[in-house]
């Protein structure tokens, strides 16, 4: 399932704040029911969690308690900026993701390596793979940091065993109480 990160500036009277929203890949908001079994998805790679819309949302409010939400906001939007064909409209991404999260005033700063030596100069030829070294760092501060705690998270853990009860067929719990009764008579 496709997804894209969409970076709006909020208001004119916060014009440094960014409204951030996923939409699934036909513009919709995502659901909020995962589909059966998805947690196991998500526990087997932050890849899977990242292509699930459910997944993305749920690690987005669990790094937004981390104050780290830019983290997954920018890996995101590089998502988003790799499928842009449009020259023009790649310019406009481009800076728009510099000045979000690489730039040193951004109101997102990510903390990567190598920031400083990307500058304004390079949004001028933008190319799909110009930001690609920049989210491997974020992917995998995210992968060996953030998304093993995720996994201990009530953020996941809740659905996970919402999943698990639903798994479970309605009258296996009715026969085992049945048997019980059956032998203590």
């Amino acid at each position: 399932m496709c997804w894209r990160a969409q970076i709006h500036s909020e208001t004119a009277e916060d014009p440094g704040s960014v409204l951030r929203d996923i939409h699934d890949g036909d513009g919709s908001s995502s659901s909020g029911h995962q589909s059966l079994k998805s947690t196991a998805k998500w526990a087997s790679s932050l890849e899977n969690l990242l292509e699930d819309p459910e997944g993305v949302q749920r690690f987005r409010e669990f790094l937004k308690k981390e104050f780290s939400e830019e983290n997954v906001l920018f890996w995101l939007a590089c998502e988003d900026f790799k499928k842009t064909e449009d020259r023009k409209q790649m310019q406009e991404k481009a800076k728009e993701i510099y000045m979000t999260f690489l730039s040193n005033k951004a109101s997102s700063q990510v903390n990567v390596e190598g920031q400083s030596r990307l500058t304004e100069k390079i949004l001028e030829e933008p190319h799909p793979l110009m930001f690609q070294k920049l989210q491997d760092q974020i992917f995998n501060l995210m992968k060996y940091d953030s998304y093993s705690r995720f996994l201990k998270s009530d953020l996941f853990l809740k659905p996970k065993r919402t999943e698990e009860e639903e798994e479970e067929p309605p009258d296996a719990q009715t026969a085992a109480k049945r048997a019980s009764r059956i032998y203590n008579t």
